[in-house]
């Protein structure tokens, strides 16, 4: 077998590596999301770590990797009376397109078509327990499933419910998630259940770069001798671990670490009571990993670090990461009391220090410096909706079999099944396979247990789940004033859809035209973050080149299509219709033709009517029958109406 790169040979990712190997010795801590653009290492640590997990004893066996010093008692293989034995700790990978069916179990197909008898497939749940269930891109993998992974990993046991069988059995696992922002956001309730979070970023440092291209280049010439240089420091930080895991139960948390913890989330104003426990756990960990015997201040600021800034994240608009001077003024304010002079010496040290187990000579990773938190521009971006400013449900009428998501009805992989059919459908429909079979099985000269199944028998099933769309506005940018005041209506627009779609696993796209041309300002996106930074640097004036943003919403929508054609967009063209850049001769024409080319492609459309004064053309409604679209006027263009528009042009279409 291939060596896998060593863990301590990893350049940087001080808090990446504490994180993990703290979550190794207390795996109650909840896990690791790790969140980075890509080609960061991210998956290369989080393998690495595998190989520092101590042996695990199993029952021989046991499907399920019971301890033989205390095996579950309610293991779907047991009672157990075999003999132990010992294998490596496990590192299961979770892959986006995975069924439920895989993540948890099912029923035993071969066992139920051969010998009749109702019997559990184990998933990788049971595969992962007592391991590393590795997750890589979580923020892809559908939501029901990250429910499930998260429910088993907070509860340290899988149930099943689902082809006629019922099982309940032990997964415990360190769990850890692997995730590129620019790709989508978790939902915060999903964030929530993480217990730590890791912003990952490649080195900026010119010496940094080149140690890492060096290590790497070495590895891929020489994996063996490249491990084996490095399996003395790998050595000792799985000592380390086990030395650390035996002295967790001993560490003492004093009751003014307890208060200090208490104080510090909610001086964050974190939600609930899991980040309390959770740094609690954490610092816990972390005293055990330096050999103390009871936790200090500098532990419980370096587990707030690692669990605190994906909680403070009220809406996808907030920064992620963690205020250095906010978390400093939080540990300050948390202080115990002074002691009266009568009191004897004072306790606990200040927590302002940040070189919080620095590197050490064995690999040891530091946990100094955190992530950036709430940089860059302050500005409020244009339209920020209130509370009230929401986006309602956006559905597409019919059934599609777009990508996975929340929000239309679709055909696909999962959900609930529908019925058997013999045709085009997704995985085996058991009990449509078997009520097709049995008529026949006296002809087939079925004598024993078995049943006898020909090709013919064979139905999948049809599922009905949900699917993402594609949301693309074009924009008319050009005016003064009055395009400032549209514009800041349709951003506002744009945001809450975007709330709403980061949910529901949508795309939101905008296209704006003005001057001499369009541009396609926001590409089609599910990442809020991203969408938000775009909104920001919008710019009004000039001309009105409406043909041009037809045609580039037009390409953008066929490009999105090669994509994926099964993702359904709507078109929402903002825009007064007084177009004054030709393509050709006549602006007006050219905007109508341009316009039979979305419609002709069949995108759902709806036009928002801008024109005002006393004197009005009616090109806005000339152009919504050209898409054939819905057509509506600027007044009604507030987050209720729009997206009332919305669902009444997917109705129509």
């Amino acid at each position: 077998m291939t060596a896998g790169y060593p863990f301590s040979a990893v350049v940087g990712h001080d808090d990446l590596r504490l994180a993990l190997l703290l979550n190794a010795v207390h795996p109650a801590i909840g896990g690791v999301l790790v969140r980075g653009e890509k080609g960061t290492a991210k998956s290369t640590v989080v393998r690495g770590l595998a190989a520092l997990l101590p042996a695990v004893a199993v029952v021989e066996g046991c499907r399920f990797s019971c301890d033989p010093a205390a095996p579950d008692p309610a293991c779907p293989d047991g009672p157990h009376d075999g003999a132990a034995a010992t294998r490596p700790a496990r590192l299961v990978e979770l892959p986006v397109g995975a069924t439920e069916d895989r993540l948890v179990g099912s029923l035993d197909l071969e066992r139920a078509l051969t010998a009749g008898v109702r019997a559990y497939q184990p998933g990788l749940l049971s595969a992962a327990h007592r391991g590393v269930l590795y997750v890589d891109e979580v923020n892809l993998l559908h939501d029901h499933l990250v429910d499930l992974l998260l429910d088993a990993a907070a509860m340290g046991r899988a149930h099943v419910e689902r082809d006629g069988v019922s099982v309940s059995h032990a997964a415990s696992f360190l769990l850890v998630g692997t995730m590129n922002p620019e790709e989508g956001e978790l939902r915060p309730q999903l964030l929530d259940r993480f217990g730590l979070t890791v912003e990952v970023a490649a080195a900026r440092d010119v010496d940094a770069r080149t140690e890492v291209i060096r290590r790497r280049l070495a590895f891929e010439a020489d994996p063996a001798g490249f491990a084996a240089r490095w399996a003395p420091e790998d050595t000792a930080l799985a000592q380390r671990i086990v030395t650390a895991r035996a002295a967790l139960p001993s560490v003492r948390l004093p009751d003014k670490e307890l208060r200090r913890i208490a104080a510090l989330c909610a001086s964050f104003d974190v939600d609930g009571m899991r980040a309390d426990l959770v740094v609690a756990r954490a610092a816990v960990a972390h005293a055990a990993w330096r050999g103390a015997a009871e936790v200090e201040a500098r532990d419980v600021e370096a587990a707030a670090r690692l669990a605190l800034p994906h909680r403070r994240r009220r809406d996808p608009f907030d920064e992620p990461g963690i205020d250095e001077e906010q978390l400093q003024q939080a540990l300050r304010d948390a202080e115990p009391d002074p002691p009266d002079p009568d009191g004897g010496p004072g306790s606990g040290n200040s927590s302002g220090n940040s070189d919080v187990d620095g590197p050490a000579e064995n690999g040891e990773p530091a946990a100094n410096g955190s992530p950036p938190g709430g940089g860059g521009d302050q500005a409020q971006p244009a339209a920020i909706p209130d509370p009230a400013f929401r986006a309602r449900l956006l559905s597409v009428d019919g059934i599609g079999e777009g990508a996975p998501g929340r929000r239309s009805r679709a055909r696909s992989g999962f959900g609930r099944t529908l019925r058997a059919t013999e045709g085009h459908g997704h995985g085996l429909h058991l009990v449509g396979t078997l009520a097709a079979a049995a008529p026949h099985q006296l002809a087939r000269g079925r004598t024993g247990a078995g049943i006898v199944l020909r090709r013919g028998d064979l139905r999948r099933a049809v599922r009905e789940g949900k699917e993402s769309n594609l949301v693309l506005f074009a924009v008319d940018a050009s005016g003064s004033m009055a395009a400032r005041k549209r514009m800041s209506a349709v951003t506002g627009a744009v945001i809450s859809l975007l709330l709403d779609a980061y949910q529901r696993r949508d795309k939101v796209g905008l296209v704006t035209f003005r001057g001499d041309g369009a541009e396609l300002v926001l590409p089609p996106t599910s990442s809020v973050e991203a969408a938000v930074t775009r909104l920001r640097r919008l710019s009004t004036g000039g001309r009105t080149p409406l043909a041009d943003g037809l045609l580039r919403a037009h390409r953008t929508l066929a490009t999105e299509r090669l994509r994926d054609s099964r993702r359904r967009p709507l078109l929402v063209v903002v825009t007064d219709g007084r177009a004054t850049v030709p393509l050709r001769a006549d602006p007006v024409a050219d905007a109508l033709r341009a316009a039979g080319l979305l419609a002709a492609d069949g995108v759902a459309s709806v036009v928002v009517d801008c024109e005002r004064g006393p004197v009005r053309l009616g090109i806005p409604a000339r152009l919504a029958a050209a898409l054939s679209g819905a057509h509506v006027r600027l007044d009604e263009l507030s987050a209720d109406h729009v997206t009332g528009v919305v669902r009444a042009a997917r109705s129509a279409a």
